[in-house]
């Protein structure tokens, strides 16, 4: 249940993923990005500071004058590591109109640069695994490393041109010397150092993460504990499904070997900590991100609201009542998710079933437009208005009424009965959202009278079944044998 909104701005660098948590809390959100991002368009978006990219010194400006235009301070949030740096750098300057949570600053220069890191954790006798600097000067050779093969080659931090290498991959696999040489020419030209390090062995789903938000007094306010269960691509991707660990029973080490991590660097402010656990169930520190991320909207409705907890700490409001993070609760990202099931074998019908039940992700029922939004606005722009009642030649699309219509299932009098009263409602424009075949007998006639309402249509999961494009497994039996009903009428 969302709460109330009081108080002071969140001034969000970031994601639905961290405007959900600030929201569900009752905090009102200004959010930094595009007019056409998913975040502009939720509920709890408040105000948008518009902002199309651009250098840091304009970005930090136009925070600086949003800021000081407001009664009460916000309190600044950043997602990315990009975002955690530029607030970092600037932090005398913002810290006169905005509040936010940060660590030491030669302490955030450190966790972001992978190489500065590893230095510090060897230092620290940290458990990270061995790692060497790769330089990939022109005219440079492979050099002969001091590590056990295979090794992952990933940049020192995360920077466009690495994906000029790896795509979406964060890292390389390779298995021998012979495979650094044949990777060397192609890293020469992207010009970056890189790090070279042993690989743990084992699947991403076995890299485990501490959440933790640490007082300026160094206590713990709120943490919990998770696990990767999907990523995309399936190795060494970016995290698509995620789940929470029980802090006082499998995460118990995890949080256990954070917490003393943070003591050790005098940390406070927001940090995860990824380690992998190896097949002899020891834990390897692999990276320290000190921000928000992702996981604090798995974290919110699990029962532990990272973000929320910040903001009551910084303007002075009693904090959310102590509570443990509930084991189970699951995230995803749903797009790249189901590329992600798909190359690991997961049954299509077993993912929808799981996405379903899942807690955390883009499309929610109380809040559904930085979903559905942003899609409708690049589906109607491919399409010319078709409307149901003239419309002026210079009217735009984006004040037009529209209709959003679902799963009509081949049921010709229900369909009738909708366009009698979108018409009553004055609709412009008909968006249908999938399944307009399925379990009823008048597929042809409901294609028709959407065709001649010039609706945009999107395929739903029984629509691409009888076209071919998906088979029928996991379908039930009536649904199953109504698609092949359906395909034969429609063949004929």
């Amino acid at each position: 249940m969302t709460k109330r909104k009081t108080g002071a701005l969140a001034c969000v660098l970031g994601d639905m993923d961290l405007v959900r948590p600030l929201g569900l809390a009752g905090v009102r959100c200004a959010v930094v990005g595009p007019p056409g991002g998913a975040s502009a368009h939720s509920r709890f978006t408040e105000r948008l500071i518009p902002w199309e990219g651009g250098c840091d010194d304009a970005l930090v400006d136009r925070l600086l004058r949003f800021g000081a235009a407001q009664p009460d301070k916000p309190v600044l949030y950043m997602e990315e590591d990009a975002q955690l740096l530029m607030v970092s750098r600037h932090r005398d300057r913002l810290a006169a109109v905005f509040r936010f949570a940060l660590a030491d600053v030669d302490l955030v220069e450190t966790l972001v640069d992978k190489g500065r890191f590893q230095a510090l954790a060897e230092r620290l006798g940290l458990p990270v695994p061995r790692t060497r600097r790769l330089r990939p000067l022109p005219g440079s050779e492979a050099p002969e490393l001091d590590l056990r093969y295979p090794v992952i080659v990933k940049p020192l931090t995360r920077r466009p041109p690495w994906d000029e290498i790896e795509g979406l991959g964060k890292a390389i696999r390779l298995e021998g010397p012979e495979d650094l040489r044949a990777l060397w020419p192609r890293l020469i030209p992207v010009g970056i150092d890189l790090l070279a390090q042993e690989l743990i062995p084992g699947p991403e789903t076995r890299i485990e993460s501490h959440h933790v938000y640490i007082d300026d007094a160094g206590a713990v306010a709120g943490e919990f504990t998770g696990r990767k269960i999907r990523t995309y691509p399936v190795d060494y991707g970016h995290s698509t499904a995620l789940t929470i660990t029980d802090i006082d029973g499998e995460g118990a080490d995890v949080a256990a070997l954070g917490r003393e991590i943070a003591a050790g660097l005098g940390l406070t402010g927001v940090a995860k900590f990824d380690f992998k656990r190896d097949p002899d169930g020891r834990l390897h520190l692999l990276e320290i991100n000190p921000r928000f991320n992702l996981w604090h909207h798995l974290g919110a409705v699990a029962g532990v609201n990272l973000p929320a907890i910040v903001h009551a700490d910084l303007t002075g409001r009693p904090r959310p009542a102590p509570a443990k993070a509930r084991p189970g609760a699951c995230w995803c990202h749903i797009s790249k998710d189901r590329m992600a099931a798909r190359d690991s074998g997961v049954p299509m019908a077993h993912w929808l079933a799981w996405v379903a039940r899942c807690e955390a992700k883009a499309i929610t029922p109380d809040d559904p437009m930085p979903f559905l939004r942003p899609k409708l606005d690049r589906l109607l722009a491919r399409f010319p208005a078709a409307p149901a009642r003239p419309a002026s030649p210079s009217r735009d699309w984006r004040t037009m009424k529209i209709a959003l219509i679902s799963d009509i299932h081949a049921n010709l009098e229900a369909l009738q009965a909708t366009f009698d009263a979108m018409r009553a409602e004055g609709v412009e424009r008909i968006v249908c959202l999938g399944d307009i075949v399925g379990y009823n007998t008048d597929a042809a006639a409901c294609i028709a009278l959407l065709r001649q309402a010039g609706a945009v249509c999107i395929a739903g999961n029984h629509d691409r079944a009888v076209t071919g494009a998906i088979g029928t497994e996991g379908f039930s039996g009536p649904a199953a044998r109504a698609v092949d009903w359906t395909r034969r009428r429609l063949d004929e």
